[in-house]
Parts: C-alpha cells; structure tokens; sequence
C-alpha cells in the first residue's frame, strides 16, 4: 500500500494534557497543527477520578472532563487530530518525517508528547482494576479520594515511600508491600526512618502481588511470600503501583539525546538536541509529571515552535537572500555599544544597495543567531551564495566591514 503524504507547519505526537496545550498554542498562532493519538485524546489524565490540584478548578475536576476541554479548545483553534499510531520517525533536517500506518505526515516543526506508561506488577487480573478501578499510580492525584481507607503501596523505592508517606495525610491506613526482608528497603535513609516511625504505615516483609481480586472495583491483593510462598490476601480499597514508569520513545532511540531510564532530555525552553524537535510533559526528564507541569511544558514548546517557524522563514528568504549578498549584524538592544553599531551598519545599507543588510537583536531571541553559529553579540557575519564567508566578533569598525564585503 502507498502511503498518503501530508504537509503540515508542526505535528505533535501525543494527545494528553502537554500535547494539547502545544495543539491550543500552535493552532491559535494560524499554524497548521496535527496532533496524533494513538489511544485516547487526554492520555493518562483521562483515568484520573479527581483532580483537586489543577488551578482554576476550586471543587476539582475529572480527569476526563478536564480533558475534553483542552480537546475542544485545540479543535476550536483548527488543531487537526489522527487517531493512531506512530511507526517511525525521521527528525533530521529542514523537514521532519512522522509516519503512521497509511501516512507519511511532514512538518518543519514536531513536538513529541509521547507520555509513558507505569510499571506493572505483571500480577493476575491486573489489567481489570486499573485506574479508576482500583489500581493507581499518582497519589498526588488520587489520595484525597481516599481519604479515610486503607490502601496498600507496592515498593519500597523513594517514590513509593515518598508517596506513601502523602497518602497517610488522608488514608486510615498505608500498608506498604516490599519485596526484601524486614528493614531492607530502596529509598533513601532519611525516607526510610520516617516511615517506619509513621504510626498509619504497616510494613509487609518479603512479599510480592500474586493477584488483584474484586467484584466491579479492587477490593482485595493478594500477596505471596518470596520465602514461604504462602498467598496473604489483603483487604484494600485501593492500591498504589511505584515500580518504575516507562517513557514511549522508542523509536527515537538513536536520534534524540536520552537519560538512562529513557526519557528525553530538553533545555528549559524544551528543545531537543535536534533543532525544530521538541519534547513535553511525563516524557521529558524533570521534576514533577504533573497535568499542571504538562501544561507549562506544552505552552512553552507551542510558543518555541512558533518561534522557530518563524524564524525559518526569515533565515531562508531574508538571511540567506536567496544566493544574494548578504551582511548580517548580530547585536544585543541592552548592550550601548552594540546599539551605537547600528548606525554604521545602517550607512553601509545606504552605500551597498546591491547587498541585503540584516540587523537581528539576540535580546528578543537568539535562533536565527545560532543559526548562524554566533553566541554573543556584537558579531557581523558575510554571507554570500548561501554560505558564511567571513565573521567580525570583536572590534568591528567600518573599514573591517568594507574589508570583508567583497
């Protein structure tokens, strides 16, 4: 089968809570914007019962209802939408390349928002209580609606414990299940002695989930001795995975620059080492995967892409001229000296008519400058059959600007 190619300005991977505010930024900026779900339009948020944390929202929302509404504003603003899924990539280059089953969709700009998925325990019946059945992986999200149970957490790493310890501000009871033996635990000693002295955490030695049982909801774990293999059923109402967590980039192994557990790395205006590529949200490396943060993540890269189109197309028609002669001044609006530059630059416009003279101020943004390989300013730059010929960094006077437009 042929596949169908499409052009658009961006695609982003990824229809959860980043994604989606990429989507709204992009689409709002006129860009023609497709985003490409493969599961459900709101990612992972969508099976989060209650949200009490996301601002604006002072009786809390529901995942999906919060969701539907980051939906409804994308499609508002043009956002176009493929349910399916991703099966390669092409990053590299002026054009970037995302394709699906039956098409090949280019862009000048892709901002992945991929997310993740939580570690499993792989138990019996685990796939029938998850999310809102039961089985959680987000205390942030889920405690308060368990305010007065007992719940139990599998793991003994920071986040487990760390999560633990928040739970037990709203649960009766935190019954932790750890795999070692008594004492033996994997987070830190600080957490560790802390959660021990806790009066609510009820710690299960050498144990790991056998099953998950329950009519409709999660209503038991039944856990078995690593030693012993006797199975322990646990009355619960609900239970708390922190076993690790899995980022989807895949298929970007090889391309995009990645931590030892898989997650992309960006800089804090979410660039990848890749220019015009983005990453937002759980499959970003940071501090807090939160719906809050996803949103930051997705204005931030929806604004950059914007950006950064914008700034292709003054780099290949203006900057480049189009094989023409071109002089570029780079200089900093903050800094005297590279301001009282200008007017030489602007004298030199005047008596070189047959030269494009271009003045770009760093201050506001520097893209087209590190297009150019240029850091800092003030630095004048001769271009000339779409290629650099000559730089000026330092101590740049009219006659070193004669010199080198030749």
């Amino acid at each position: 089968m042929e596949k169908k190619t499409l052009q658009y300005d961006v695609v982003i991977i990824g229809g959860g809570a980043a994604g989606l505010t990429a989507g709204i930024y992009c689409g709002r900026a006129k860009l023609k914007t497709l985003i490409i779900e493969k599961t459900l339009v709101g990612g992972l948020a969508t099976y989060t019962n209650e949200i009490e944390n996301y601002p604006g929202f002072p009786e809390g929302a529901t995942g999906l209802g919060l969701m539907d509404l980051f939906h409804k504003q994308a499609k508002k603003f043009g956002v176009d939408f493929k349910l399916t899924d991703v099966r390669s990539v092409s990053l590299e280059g002026d054009i970037k390349k995302v394709e699906t089953f039956r098409n090949i969709f280019e862009a000048k700009a892709v901002i992945i928002a991929s997310g993740g998925k939580p570690r499993l325990t792989g138990a019996k019946n685990e796939e029938l209580y998850l999310y809102d059945k039961g089985i959680s992986f987000c205390a942030t999200c889920d405690a308060a609606a368990n305010t007065g149970k007992t719940v139990m957490v599998i793991g003994s790493g920071d986040a487990a414990i760390e999560e633990g310890m928040f739970l037990t501000k709203f649960a009766d009871k935190v019954i932790v299940s750890v795999m070692h033996e008594k004492g033996k635990m994997d987070c830190n000693e600080i957490a560790k002695a802390q959660a021990l002295a806790n009066p609510k955490m009820e710690f299960m030695w050498n144990t790991v989930v056998d099953s998950f049982e329950g009519e409709e909801r999660l209503g038991t774990v039944v856990l078995k001795n690593v030693k012993t293999e006797e199975k322990i059923p646990v009355t619960v109402d609900s239970c708390f995975l922190f076993i690790g967590y899995l980022p989807n980039t895949e298929i970007f192994k090889g391309m995009l620059d990645m931590n030892r557990g898989g997650y992309l790395i960006t800089n804090e205006r979410m660039e990848t080492n890749i220019p015009g590529v983005y990453a937002v949200g759980d499959v970003r490396d940071k501090f807090l995967k939160q719906v809050a943060t996803a949103v930051g993540d997705g204005a931030v890269a929806g604004y950059g892409a914007e950006k950064y189109l914008s700034e292709c197309e003054i780099f290949e028609q203006q900057i480049m001229n189009e094989g023409k002669p071109s002089l570029v001044y780079i200089y900093n609006a903050v800094d005297a000296d590279s301001r009282e530059l200008l007017s030489v630059f602007k004298e030199f416009e005047q008596n070189h008519r047959n030269i494009r003279v271009s003045c770009i101020d760093i201050y506001k943004s520097d893209g087209l400058a590190k297009r150019l390989g240029v850091s800092n300013g003030p630095c004048a730059v001769w271009i000339k059959d779409c290629k650099i010929q000559e730089k000026i960094d330092s101590e740049i006077t009219k006659e070193q600007i004669e010199s080198i437009c030749k």
